[in-house]
């Protein structure tokens, strides 16, 4: 057999044997999501928090930019919770329920797309800093250091000041400041896996970089950038909530944060309970499921939590 062939082998196993990572940490993943009961809670519970976000417009039971009103034509304003109305009404007569749904597709919205975009910015250049090294690598790691000066509240009040109010801003506020973490932990991975032979029988059989990073390289960083997405999730929800509740959120769409905003300015926060905790519960039930899925994934990635 030539040296070619030998090398060709070479490269071919780590695919083979990637594949077959993959599937093992799949597998490894839902034995731990099975044998975890706060894992599987948490999943239960997110599920409920995707289902309600995908169908909020047939469960709200009401139109929340409706004034609702009773028998005798008067608005219906402060109602505690009743049958009608599960978490009461506002100020203004508006069905608390209702605006609690409309904010759970808001939040899960925000949390994926903004959570893909940081995974998939930071890991592309983690990748290669920690592959390439030299200065590329110091480069890279000057603006992340950066962007780590940069606080997150008053980057939004300017980016909010520049532009408008919306959804959009805060997905790209969350974006632009949060791919840092990530590109510095996967640049950590990348520096140990770029030294591996399969990496080296790449080189020498003449794949190119952009080959030997993303087949070769990417598959091994994998969980670990999906664990990192997984925090990103809690990193985005928690943003666009306080983003909303300072009152630079999209004022035409529904968030929690800008239900407990309007409860706050109201001066009604501490005679209406039921305006302001169901919005708050709902953000520490969603954030505290995503926390539960990643403990469960975070074993897969750190194979010493799996020796306890």
């Amino acid at each position: 057999m030539s040296q070619t062939a030998k090398t060709e082998m070479k490269m071919k196993q780590p695919l083979v044997q990637s594949k077959k990572n993959n599937k093992g940490t799949l597998r490894l993943f839902l034995d731990n999501i099975l044998k975890d009961k706060l894992a599987l809670t948490g999943l239960i519970v997110l599920m409920m928090f995707v289902i309600v976000a995908i169908f909020a417009e047939q469960i709200a039971m009401y139109d929340i930019t409706e004034n609702l009103r009773d028998e005798q034509g008067q608005i219906k304003r402060l109602h505690p919770p009743s049958l009608e109305h599960p978490f009461g009404t506002t100020n203004i007569g508006r069905d608390i329920f209702s605006m609690i749904v409309l904010g759970t597709k808001t939040a899960v919205i925000v949390g994926s797309l903004a959570a893909v975009l940081v995974t998939l910015v930071g890991t592309t250049i983690g990748i290669i800093s920690g592959y390439f090294g030299g200065w590329i690598d110091n480069l890279l790691m000057r603006i992340v250091d950066i962007f780590y000066a940069i606080p997150f509240i008053p980057f939004v009040i300017v980016l909010v000041a520049l532009l408008q109010p919306s959804i959009t801003n805060v997905i790209i506020a969350v974006s632009l400041l949060t791919w840092r973490t990530v590109a510095r932990i996967v640049r950590s991975q990348v520096l140990t896996v770029s030294k591996r032979p399969f990496v080296k029988a790449a080189k020498v059989a003449g794949a190119g970089h952009v080959r030997i990073m993303f087949r070769y390289i990417l598959p091994n960083v994998i969980p670990l950038a999906l664990l990192e997405m997984a925090f990103m999730v809690n990193w985005a929800i928690t943003a666009e909530a306080s983003v909303a509740f300072l009152g630079l959120g999209d004022p035409n769409v529904t968030s929690w944060g800008q239900i407990i905003h309007e409860n706050f300015i109201s001066g009604h926060s501490r005679d209406a309970w039921w305006w302001m905790m169901p919005p708050g519960i709902a953000i520490i039930l969603l954030l505290v499921s995503v926390f539960f899925v990643a403990r469960a994934l975070e074993e897969v990635v750190n194979p010493r939590l799996r020796r306890r």
